[in-house]
């Protein structure tokens, strides 16, 4: 994609994000009926059987399947670091992805857990990397958002359609459920501005602790988005400008991934706050990638239920987690997996013979 103007890098956006269809409410409908005809009151698996019913719409059949799993993790440093948003210093987004690469990071545990596989992808991390990972970084990391915008609007788009080469490329060789993750120090900084921006919030509302800075720093923080934003006067209305004055090479990764995920008829589980900040970019770009998206888990992380809440989803799982790389998507796999067993392997009615609910008052 490096070698496509932005035109053409554009066109292209908007004709993926054009070919995502509306979930199949036939296989909905069929799905209903079975599990209306289970043992149990109607309705009162919850969650589980709105995911049984969405994966349905999401693959156009009655009878979804879980093939392949995998969470596409995207990692990118951020220029605004500069201005002291964080807790670590940007090294550690490189030691964190070699941490990865060996295995030995949380998101691994868990994928392990779950049968999945993390794919890591090095979308624009400051300093050189080897080994195991996706080698496609745009640039080495952002820009300080506080002087001016954080890409340019050609970065952005390369960003987007990073996530979804990566995506499009997994779903070729036969993962049907994909999770997104993110890695990058400071990235709680921009996915700060794009949830107050796209919420409509006040940057002190969504602005959290990141990794573990103290009320000094979270002042800091909050004063360094207020300033990106008065500096770059994001256009709310435009997702594309929001992501390229104020985000990150990774969130628009993730929110790439999102849209093919989308396009192709294949459910992405949204981690937590980064994650959910492309997700918003998603929805912006491409509104009815929305239907396709699996929320995982409520972060600690402030902004994250307004996100959250911005885009009507309900988190699975409260677990006080705000790790991010994709954790809480991992676990959320199981769950999704349990969906489906419960729609294939739990006895109806008739198969039980037991009564079902009376008619009568």
């Amino acid at each position: 994609m490096k070698n496509l103007t932005e035109e053409q890098l554009y066109a292209k956006l908007q004709s993926l994000s054009s070919s995502i269809s509306d979930l199949d409410e036939e296989a909905m409908a069929q799905i209903q009926v079975r599990l209306d005809s289970l043992t149990k009151p109607q309705g009162s698996l919850g969650q589980l059987e709105h995911v049984a019913k969405q994966l349905g719409g999401i693959q156009r059949t009655a009878h979804p399947q879980v093939l392949k799993k995998a969470v596409l993790l995207m990692a990118g440093d951020h220029g605004v670091v500069e201005e002291g948003v964080s807790a670590f210093p940007q090294e550690v987004t490189p030691q964190m992805v070699y941490n990865i690469i060996n295995g030995g990071a949380a998101i691994n545990v868990l994928a392990r857990q779950a049968q999945a596989d993390v794919i890591c992808t090095d979308v624009g991390v400051a300093f050189p990397l080897e080994g195991d990972c996706l080698h496609k970084r745009v640039a080495d990391g952002t820009r300080n958002m506080t002087k001016g915008p954080a890409m340019t609007r050609l970065e952005a788009l390369q960003a987007l359609f990073v996530g979804a080469e990566v995506a499009e490329k997994k779903i070729e060789e036969g993962y049907n459920l994909l999770a997104t993750g993110d890695l990058g120090i400071g990235n709680t900084t921009p996915s700060s501005a794009i949830v107050a921006l796209l919420t409509n919030s006040p940057v002190e509302s969504v602005v959290g602790r990141g990794t573990g800075i103290d009320d000094a720093g979270l002042v800091r923080k909050q004063q360094v988005i207020e300033k990106a934003i008065e500096v770059n006067q994001p256009d709310v209305t435009d997702g594309l400008d929001v992501l390229m004055k104020v985000g990150g090479l990774e969130i628009a990764a993730i929110a790439g991934s999102i849209i093919q995920a989308a396009a192709s008829h294949v459910p992405v589980v949204i981690d937590g706050f980064i994650s959910t900040a492309g997700a918003l970019i998603a929805a912006k770009l491409a509104p009815k990638s929305l239907a396709y998206m699996i929320p995982s888990h409520g972060s600690v992380e402030i902004g994250h239920r307004k996100a959250l809440a911005a885009l009507k989803l309900d988190p699975v799982l409260n677990l006080n987690m705000r790790l991010g790389e994709g954790t809480g998507a991992a676990l959320t796999f199981q769950l999704v997996e349990a969906s489906l067993h419960i729609l294939y392997e739990m006895a109806t009615f008739g198969d039980a013979g037991v009564s079902e609910k009376s008619n009568e008052n």
